[in-house]
C-alpha cells in the first residue's frame, strides 16, 4: 500500500474512533442524582434556606430551578454538588427541576415544618398495630401531611444516603404503615397550625441510645472508646471492610478456616452418622456450659431437623439463627445456605421452598469460635422456631486464639452496637433542614439508667451539632408504666430512667410528655399512641411554637418538712391540682427517714399543695412519687388532664449507678 493511501486510512480510522468516543461520552457520564429524602410530595422546611445536594460527574454543571428561583453549581472532583435557594414561608405546592446530563422533576412539593420521629419500638409501632381507626376522610383527602419512612441501615462511617421509598401523601394504607405516635403528633400539629407537616419516621425497635449517636460523640464516654477508636482509626465503611476481606478470603479460607476432620468427612451431609453426637440446647446457651466445650476454641458442628409448616406456600423459607459467636456456615440438606463472620451480626438465611421436603429437613451449622465464649448466643425467642429444643453437636478442630488470624469484617447489631444506626440512618439526613425531633426511647437503656443521665443529653447535643441549626426543639416521651406493681417500695430501674429523662429538660428547647398513666402492665408497647401523640403535640405548641399552653402535668417544685408532714409544691399546675379519686386521696407517694427505708404514705391536696404523711416515719426527710416500674393507678393531675410527673427528693444511690455499657451479645 502506498504511503499516502496508508496515511489517509489511518486518518479515517482515527476520525471514526474519535466520533465513536464523542458519541459514547454522554453514556459514560454519571447521571445527576438526588438523595432519597428528596422526591415528589416532600415537605421542605419553611423559613430556612432550602438546601439541595447530590451527585453528578466531576465538574458537571447542575441547575436547580424552583419557581422563579434558579441556581447553578458545578460538582466537585468527587462528583458531589450542593446549592442553596432562599427560604420560603409555608405554602405550596411547588415544582423543582434538577438538570444536568439528565433531568429530574419533583412535583407537589410543600413548604412547612419537618419533624424527625426517632427512637425504638414505641415510636416505630405502626398505626395498624393499635385500635385506632382514622374516620376523618376529609383529612385523609385534603390534609397537607406527608410521610417518609427510613428503613434502618448501619455502618461504621457516616453514609451519604438513606434507604426509602419516597414521600407519601395520606391514605388509609400509608398511615396504617406509619409510626402511630408520629401520625397522631403530625395530625395534632396540622389541626392547630394549619401549615404543611412533614414526618420522617427514623427508628427501630429494641435499640439502645448509643446506637443512634455519632462516633465522635461516643468517644467522650470511656465505655465506648475501645470500640469506637479502631473504627475511627481505620476509617473504613462496611463496604470497604467487606471488599478488603474478599480480596484475601480465598487463601485464608483454605489455609486456616475451612480445614478439619469435619470438613474432610463432610459432616455437613444429611447422611452423616451422628451416633456419637451429643444433645444440647443450642440457642442462648454458650457452649462454655458444656463440660467438653468449656475450654474449647475452634469449630463445633451443630445439627437439627425441621419440617415445613402446613400449607406453606411462600417462595422462600427463612431461617433466622440470630447471633453466633464468632463465625458460621450453614447447610440445609447438604446445600450451603449462607455464612457470616462476626459475633454481633444477625444470621438471616433463606432457602427456596421448592428445595425442601415436607418433613425431616436437615440443618447443619458449623460454628467457629476465635476466643472467649462461643455458640448461639441469642435467646431463641428472637429467632426462628427452629432454634427451640435440643440439637445435636460434635466438637471439631481446636485452635489457639492467640495465633489464629481473625477476620476484620463488619460486626454489628443494630440494637446495641454503638454508632452504627446514626451512621447509617441519621447522618445522611443532617443536611436536610428540619423543625425538630420527637423521640420515644429508653426501654433498652433502663439497666443503665444512671448512665442515661449523660448519654441522652449527649445524643441531643450530638444531633444538634450535626444538623447545624442551633438548639432546635427536641421533644421526648417519658417512659410509660410497665410490669406488675410492687407490693412494697423499692428500687426501680424504670423510675431511674424516667428521672434521667426529666433531668434532660435542663437542656434548652427540650420538652417531655409523660406517659406514666397510659402504660400496660403486661405489654411494653401500650396501645394508646393517640394520647402520646397529643401530649407531644401540646409540648410542641409550647416549646417549638411559643404558645401559651399548659404542656405538662404537675412537676415537683419544692418540699417543706413540717413535723411528721411533708408539704409538696408543684409547678405546671395549670388550672389547679386535681385528684381523680372521688375521696381526694392521692396514691403513689412513699416516704423515708434517715435510715433511707421507704414506706407507703398517705397524701391529700391542701390549699393547692400536696401533704404527705406516713405513720411508720416520724421524722421524714425524703419523699418519692410514682417511683416504680409501674406505680399503678395514679390520681394526681392538673385541671388540663395531664398526670403529675414522677420525682424523688432524695439523692440516695440508685440501683443502676455504676452500671455502664459493656460489649456483649445482644439481640
Amino acid at each position: 500500500m502506498k504511503p499516502g493511501r496508508l496515511m489517509r486510512l489511518h486518518t479515517y480510522r482515527l476520525a471514526i474512533l474519535l466520533l465513536v468516543l464523542f458519541l459514547a461520552a454522554p453514556l459514560c457520564r454519571a447521571e445527576v442524582r438526588l438523595p432519597k429524602i428528596f422526591g415528589s410530595n416532600m415537605v421542605l422546611q419553611r423559613d430556612l434556606p432550602l438546601h439541595f445536594w447530590g451527585w453528578a460527574s466531576p465538574g458537571e454543571e447542575v441547575k436547580v430551578v424552583m419557581g422563579v428561583r434558579t441556581v447553578s453549581v458545578k460538582s466537585n472532583a468527587q462528583g458531589k454538588w450542593s446549592c442553596v435557594l432562599p427560604a420560603l414561608q409555608a405554602g405550596g405546592p411547588y415544582e423543582v427541576v434538577v438538570s444536568g446530563t439528565n433531568r429530574i422533576e419533583l412535583k407537589n412539593i410543600l413548604i412547612g415544618d419537618v419533624w424527625v420521629c426517632g427512637g425504638q419500638s414505641n415510636m416505630q409501632w405502626r398505626l395498624d398495630q393499635t385500635p385506632y381507626e382514622e374516620m376523618d376522610s376529609v383529612l385523609l383527602k385534603h390534609a397537607n401531611i406527608r410521610l417518609f419512612t427510613v428503613p434502618f441501615d448501619m455502618d461504621y462511617q457516616p453514609r451519604e444516603d438513606v434507604k426509602g421509598n419516597g414521600w407519601q401523601t395520606l391514605s388509609l394504607q400509608t398511615i396504617h404503615e406509619f409510626s402511630a405516635v408520629g401520625y397522631h403528633f403530625g395530625k395534632y400539629l396540622y389541626e392547630h397550625l394549619d401549615i404543611p407537616i412533614g414526618l420522617v419516621s427514623d427508628n427501630l425497635g429494641a435499640t439502645a441510645a448509643e446506637a443512634w449517636m455519632s462516633n465522635e460523640a461516643l468517644l467522650q464516654f470511656p465505655e465506648f472508646a475501645s470500640l469506637i477508636q479502631p473504627v475511627v482509626k481505620h476509617g473504613k465503611s462496611f463496604d470497604a471492610l467487606t471488599a478488603d476481606f474478599e480480596k484475601n478470603k480465598a487463601a485464608w479460607f483454605k489455609k486456616y478456616y475451612f480445614k478439619s476432620v469435619g470438613v474432610k468427612e463432610a459432616w455437613l451431609k444429611p447422611e452423616t452418622d451422628v451416633a456419637d453426637w451429643k444433645l444440647i440446647n443450642a440457642s442462648g446457651n454458650t457452649w462454655e456450659n458444656e463440660p467438653d466445650l468449656k475450654d474449647h476454641d475452634g469449630e463445633v458442628w451443630f445439627r437439627t431437623t425441621f419440617d415445613l409448616p402446613e400449607n406453606y406456600h411462600d417462595e422462600n423459607f427463612n431461617i433466622a439463627l440470630s447471633q453466633i459467636d464468632d463465625y458460621d456456615m450453614a447447610w440445609v440438606n447438604g446445600v450451603k445456605i449462607g455464612e457470616t463472620y462476626g459475633k454481633h451480626n444477625h444470621r438471616n438465611y433463606s432457602v427456596p421452598t421448592r428445595s425442601l421436603k415436607p418433613e425431616g429437613n436437615v440443618l447443619v451449622v458449623r460454628v467457629f469460635d476465635v476466643g472467649g465464649i462461643g455458640g448461639f448466643t441469642t435467646s431463641p425467642f428472637w429467632g426462628s422456631k427452629i432454634l427451640l429444643g435440643s440439637w445435636l453437636y460434635k466438637k471439631g478442630e481446636a485452635i489457639d486464639p492467640a495465633k489464629f488470624p481473625k477476620v476484620e469484617m463488619p460486626n454489628a447489631t443494630p440494637f446495641s452496637s454503638p454508632g452504627v444506626l446514626y451512621n447509617g440512618s441519621i447522618a445522611p439526613l443532617t443536611s436536610f433542614p428540619i423543625k425538630g425531633v420527637i423521640w420515644y426511647q429508653g426501654e433498652s437503656n433502663v439497666d443503665r439508667a444512671y448512665e442515661y443521665r449523660e448519654l441522652f443529653p449527649a445524643l441531643i447535643r450530638d444531633w444538634r451539632k450535626h444538623w447545624n441549626q442551633g438548639d432546635f426543639p427536641f421533644l421526648f416521651v417519658q417512659l410509660a408504666n410497665y410490669m406488675d406493681e410492687s407490693k412494697e417500695p423499692g428500687e426501680s430501674h424504670w423510675a431511674e430512667l424516667r428521672e434521667a429523662q426529666t433531668l434532660t429538660l435542663s437542656l434548652p428547647n427540650t420538652g417531655m410528655a409523660s406517659a406514666i398513666d397510659i402504660g400496660e402492665a403486661q405489654d411494653i408497647h401500650p396501645l394508646n399512641k393517640l394520647e402520646v401523640g397529643k401530649r407531644l403535640g401540646l409540648v410542641a405548641m409550647k416549646v417549638a411554637y411559643g404558645k401559651n399552653v399548659v404542656a405538662s402535668g404537675p412537676s415537683f417544685k419544692s418540699m417543706r418538712v413540717d413535723g411528721v408532714r411533708l408539704i409538696i409544691s408543684y409547678d405546671n399546675v395549670g388550672g389547679g391540682l386535681v385528684s381523680k379519686d372521688k375521696y381526694g386521696y392521692l396514691r403513689g407517694f412513699q416516704v423515708a427517714g434517715a435510715d433511707k427505708k421507704f414506706y407507703w404514705a398517705q397524701a391529700r391536696m391542701v390549699d393547692g399543695k400536696v401533704e404527705v404523711v406516713c405513720d411508720k416515719v416520724k421524722q421524714p426527710i425524703a419523699v418519692r412519687y410514682a417511683w416504680d416500674n409501674n406505680p399503678g393507678p395514679l390520681d394526681l393531675y392538673n385541671a388540663e388532664g395531664l398526670p403529675a410527673v414522677p420525682f424523688r427528693t432524695d439523692t440516695f444511690k440508685g440501683s443502676t449507678e455504676g452500671q455502664v455499657f459493656v460489649e456483649g451479645p445482644r439481640f
